[in-house]
């Protein structure tokens, strides 16, 4: 009957839509993640233009996309479900037409195959949800969804990590659950009879069924479960994903040095056999004492010239504090993030903010390096660093980097090549009579460089107007690492100050993405 029919095409057509996202999904997701740690696909993608690269680092975003239009196919499908098992129930009491009670009546006696799963009137529409194979697969794999969506929400991943976290990997259910879903078959389509069943001309006869040459007796099937051929590539390159990880994670680390600072940032250089990185890359770290399945991703302040590397982190929760004390771990990476472009550009704007600073220590030190050699491959020719921290002592482990820095610029006459700015957005009264008293010295009070702490935040109009001044026809890449506040100020900046005149001046914006 015309129910059937419509709602079994709308059920087709969300379960196609459905299943493209899924393999959307899975492809671009797995691709990505296995393609940095393997493929190295930045590196792939290098004969690609700056744009193409880019779309890389919105992995996290597409893949927040392509879960919404999950969840929302997931609602459309078990909606559109849940009104066929009651018009399927109602049409086995025969509530509806001839035409609809005659085909629920049909069974599997002889030749004929059922088109109704609800096979008795005693069978009520709850219960053939919770005995059939599509009906609890269907209930597990959405709460499984469920609860992967709501503890995804920002206020229970960034006060609750861990129950994100364990609560994200029931994707494993998910997509078990989704394999087997369509082993039930609850949606059926007519088959082919010899003769033929002419539908039009035997849907007004239903006494002659069977009788008749034109009419035999109708044959449905459910159609074979297909899913499994969307998912297998991607589980295959998942599996794959994970032993690398595995095996990686068992590679012995080695410390190299164990420093802490006063203003509770752990310094860990660590080695580790046929360890490569690049600037901005960041790894997971594992210390199986305090939690053998938490990993925890930091990036790298270690140059790639350097024969060990190196991580900064600041005390700010149960985990890392504990780390304080409990230094035995594994490291999992290097991983790939947008940092690493920052020598594509003629001149680089480098943002970070409080402890968001460590990806640029990597590249201001791998730019040193490839000073001290010469290095003829280094396109960047001036660099604009600016670091916001709320507490002063936060200046205190990259400071000394900052005055090597000045000191090595100075003796190759290249004082100019980098420009930088600290901000100190908190402060008390007792600091700021420090300062006061301590102004006409010839260095910093709280750094003990030549260039002033700045006070309060920047005024970015001004700093992006400054930087088109001195760059009138330069490529700049603005890279930050900080809150989405300040993202979403540098990118609108961007914008506003890429001149229209394709040799003038233009602002690309990159983010870290964590």
């Amino acid at each position: 009957p015309a129910v059937w029919v419509m709602t079994s095409s709308s059920l087709d057509l969300q379960v196609v839509w459905m299943t493209i996202n899924i393999f959307l999904f899975l492809w671009f997701y797995f691709f990505y993640d296995l393609g940095d740690q393997f493929f190295y696909t930045r590196h792939i993608l290098g004969c690609c233009g700056r744009t193409m690269r880019k779309q890389l680092d919105k992995n996290i975003s597409f893949h927040k996309l392509v879960a919404y239009m999950i969840g929302l196919m997931t609602a459309v499908h078990t909606i559109a479900h849940l009104l066929n098992v009651e018009w399927y129930y109602n049409s086995r009491l025969g509530e509806y037409d001839d035409l609809s009670t005659a085909l629920s009546s049909l069974d599997d006696s002889g030749n004929t195959t059922f088109l109704n799963p609800i096979r008795s009137t005693t069978t009520t529409p709850t219960l053939l949800v919770f005995t059939s194979v599509a009906g609890i697969t269907g209930v597990i794999i959405t709460l499984s969804l469920i609860l992967m969506i709501t503890s995804s929400m920002e206020v229970i991943r960034r006060s609750y990590f861990e129950v994100f976290w364990f609560t994200h990997h029931l994707f494993i259910v998910f997509f078990a659950g989704l394999v087997i879903h369509g082993a039930g078959r609850i949606v059926r389509s007519q088959t082919t009879t010899n003769p033929p069943h002419n539908a039009t001309f035997c849907k007004d006869r239903i006494d002659d069924w069977g009788k008749i040459q034109e009419c035999p007796i109708p044959q449905f099937a459910g159609g074979f479960p297909q899913t499994w051929m969307w998912v297998i590539g991607p589980m295959i390159l998942y599996v794959c994903e994970r032993l690398l990880r595995f095996i990686r994670y068992m590679q012995t680390v080695k410390y190299r040095k164990i420093v802490i600072r006063p203003s509770k940032v752990l310094e860990l250089q660590l080695v580790k056999n046929g360890f490569k990185m690049d600037v901005g890359q960041y790894v997971f770290l594992n210390c199986p004492a305090i939690s053998q399945l938490e990993w925890h991703p930091f990036t790298m302040t270690s140059a790639p010239e350097e024969d060990f590397f190196s991580v900064h982190i600041r005390s700010v929760g149960d985990w890392t504090q504990k780390l304080i004390s409990i230094v035995e771990m594994g490291v999992d990476g290097p991983f790939g993030t947008a940092s690493e472009d920052v020598f594509d550009y003629e001149v680089a704007m480098l943002v970070g903010a409080g402890i968001g600073v460590t990806p640029f220590a990597s590249i201001l030190k791998s730019i040193w390096y490839k000073f001290k050699d010469s290095n003829p491959k280094l396109r960047t020719r001036k660099i604009y660093f600016y670091w916001l921290c709320r507490e002063t002592h936060a200046f205190e482990w990259f400071a000394d980097l900052l005055q090597l820095l000045e000191r090595e610029m100075e003796e190759r006459g290249m004082g100019n090549f980098l420009t930088y700015k600290l901000y100190l957005t908190g402060w008390d009264q007792s600091h700021a009579n420090h300062v006061m008293v301590h102004a006409d010295a010839d260095t910093d009070v709280v750094t003990g460089l030549k260039q002033k702490t700045n006070y309060g935040r920047p005024n970015w109009d001004k700093e992006f107007e400054q930087v088109r001044k001195e760059n009138p026809t330069s490529v700049v890449g603005t890279f930050l690492c900080g809150p989405a506040v300040l993202a979403t100020v540098l990118s609108k900046k961007c914008v506003k100050y890429t001149d229209v005149d394709p040799r003038k001046t233009k602002f690309y914006f990159n983010k870290e993405n964590f």
